[in-house]
């Protein structure tokens, strides 16, 4: 027996390969697929089934592409609907791989078709269960992401969840291994922990939400307190239902150089200029009007939720991250990349064509002009529980993912010298570069964010007792 995780940090995502006697399966992969065909052939194994949990809203999976490189057949859930060929599972059916066996746990809840896969050994003991979104380490799935078209409620969801976990996880012994499909910083679950695997005892004793007294107590602690999920939940969730274009072809689009003239010829076209080179490079310079986002962050979730899906893209990158880039952003379901800028932003400067800048200030030089300034105002751009728990003095909350709203800006001044702002400096570079498009300049970018301002000895903080309440 041989399983192996393949957990992707970035979008907090888990796949697993499964193997027995040369046969393997692969449960939830993402939508670049060559680590599970590249792991198969190095172990000589063939794939044989690709199971889903159910269908996934965070990101867009490889279940199609696997599919056609491989034939094996994909296996979902009961009550399972879609636009392309499954095997729709049984609750309780089994599948055979090599001398293990794999049997369906139907678990809706977190969605209609939610379905946990429970792996016994060679000798038929439980080993581990696949849990996909309803058992995190730590957390339960979030139970508010009902389809279009059903007639549900979040308690609704959250009921069910509690049933699929009191009568399918809760019975197995406990030391049956939970692989859950995500681990910490997943918008899938309220707030997982920081494993990406646990046991079943451990979970019966650790997950606050496994210990609720009851149904009611469950549905009120998993739905309480539940923040609204990333918006392109709902896009993501529609494309791996209905179907999607090969990856390699979105891939082969994507990887077109652009002079400074063709670039210049599809930004004024209306393609959105997406930079993702480092924040502390991109401050020093970009291409006006880009927006960035960088690869060294949480990439994908907040291209997800800042950028449109129906406008094309162009890429400023760091050169050599072209195709990573590209495949990055087809995880999410962003398939219209037009092309790169043919040797990146130093191109731009050579072709002699316009820049723009942010200004990088210092915590202690924000301290330095609060008092001096009567026009200064501190732009937080965390969470709002992260602004609760501790934030600068008359600081004004506009969480990065309401910045594309346009009333969001309704009480900032034209006469404001905006001081932006999140927790490591990550963040609040995306805001200036999105503030910046909508024609605010008049700003700065705090580097090092929150982290260093509360350092600061003259920094006045904070708190709102009635939201961490």
């Amino acid at each position: 027996m041989f399983i192996k995780q393949l957990y992707t940090a970035c979008l907090s995502e888990a796949a697993y390969y499964i193997e027995s006697e040369g046969e393997a399966a692969v449960i939830d992969p993402l939508r670049d697929i060559d680590a599970y065909l590249a792991l198969a052939e190095e172990r000589k194994a063939s794939i044989k089934y690709i199971f889903e949990t159910h269908f996934h809203a965070d990101f867009v999976s490889g279940h199609l592409d696997l599919g056609k490189a491989t034939g094996a057949p994909i296996v979902y859930g009961p009550g399972t609907q879609t636009r392309f060929p499954v095997t729709v599972a049984k609750d309780g059916e089994l599948f055979k791989v090599g001398k293990l066996t794999i049997q369906v746990l139907h678990t809706p809840g977190h969605t209609l078709e939610s379905s946990c896969y429970l792996l016994k050994d060679e000798n038929g003991k439980d080993h581990c269960v696949f849990t996909g979104d309803t058992l995190f380490a730590g957390d339960v799935g979030r139970p508010d992401l009902a389809q279009k078209g059903e007639d549900l409620t979040m308690n609704d969801l959250a009921g069910m969840m509690y049933d699929s976990i009191q009568h399918k996880l809760f019975p197995l012994a406990d030391n049956v291994i939970v692989y859950p499909a995500h681990g910490p910083g997943s918008s899938c679950g309220k707030n997982l922990g920081p494993n990406t695997h646990s046991t079943i005892g451990e979970e019966k004793q650790t997950n606050y939400a496994l210990k609720a007294e009851s149904k009611d107590a469950f549905i009120r602690e998993v739905t309480e307190g539940i923040t609204a999920p990333p918006s392109y939940f709902p896009v993501n969730a529609r494309i791996n239902k209905e179907g999607y274009d090969s990856i390699d072809a979105v891939v082969a689009t994507g990887m077109t150089g652009l002079s400074a003239d063709q670039f210049k010829k599809l930004a004024a076209e209306g393609a959105i200029i997406l930079d993702t080179r480092h924040a502390s490079v991109f401050t020093q310079g970009f291409v006006p009007g880009s927006i960035f986002i960088g690869l060294e962050g949480r990439f994908a979730e907040w291209a997800g939720s800042l950028l449109p899906f129906t406008e094309p893209v162009v890429l400023v990158t760091e050169p050599g991250k072209e195709k990573e880039t590209i495949v990055r952003l087809a995880r999410v379901g962003f398939d219209k990349v037009k092309g790169y800028l043919d040797g990146g932003y130093e191109a731009w400067l050579a072709a002699g064509e316009p820049t723009d800048m942010i200004i990088d200030v210092e915590a202690d030089e924000l301290m330095m002009d609060i008092p001096h300034d009567d026009n200064l105002v501190v732009v937080d751009v965390r969470r709002e529980t992260e602004y609760a728990d501790g934030h600068l003095k008359d600081a004004v909350n506009l969480p990065l993912n309401e910045l594309t709203d346009p009333g969001s800006m309704a009480n900032i001044e034209d006469t404001d010298n905006l001081y932006v702002h999140c927790a490591g400096g990550y963040r609040s570079v995306i805001a200036a570069s999105i503030l910046k498009k909508q024609g605010i300049h008049n700003l700065r970018n705090v580097v090092g964010g929150w982290s260093k301002i509360k350092e600061q000895e003259r920094a006045e903080i904070v708190k709102e007792t009635k939201v961490l309440n």
